[in-house]
């Protein structure tokens, strides 16, 4: 099992960066793939990003796609969400998921067993 615990969120303005970062408990991080998938308010969960495994391919969704870029530090336990030209929509708790499926990275939220308790991103106009 894995426990993950996500920080580097707060309040930026339009246009503005941010970096996010997941760290992960336990020595078998390297067997997970994992996620970033954010919630705003009212809204369902969906999805952000994901990376393999290994780091080696990663997935965007498309409203992130040329902005956010998602990886991983198999020695330091840790994935990231570097998240660039940020807009008011990008607003919302994002949360970090680990999963053991295997195969290329996932998009789906059913695919993840362990999820961190969010960090909350507001990007004021």
């Amino acid at each position: 099992q894995v426990q993950l615990v996500e920080s580097g969120g707060g309040l930026v303005q339009a246009g503005g960066s941010l970096r996010l970062s997941c760290a992960a408990s336990g020595r078998t991080f390297s067997s997970y793939g994992m996620g970033w998938f954010r919630q705003a308010p009212g809204k369902e969960r969906e999805f952000v990003a994901a990376v393999t495994r290994s780091g080696g391919s990663t997935l965007n969704a498309d409203s992130v796609k040329g902005r956010f870029t998602i990886s991983r530090d198999n020695v330091k336990n840790t994935v990231y969400l570097q998240m660039n030209n940020l807009k008011p929509e990008d607003t919302a708790v994002y949360f970090c998921a680990a999963t053991r499926r295997l195969g290329g990275p996932i998009g789906t939220m059913e695919a993840y067993a362990y999820w961190g308790q969010g960090t909350q991103v507001t990007v004021s106009s």
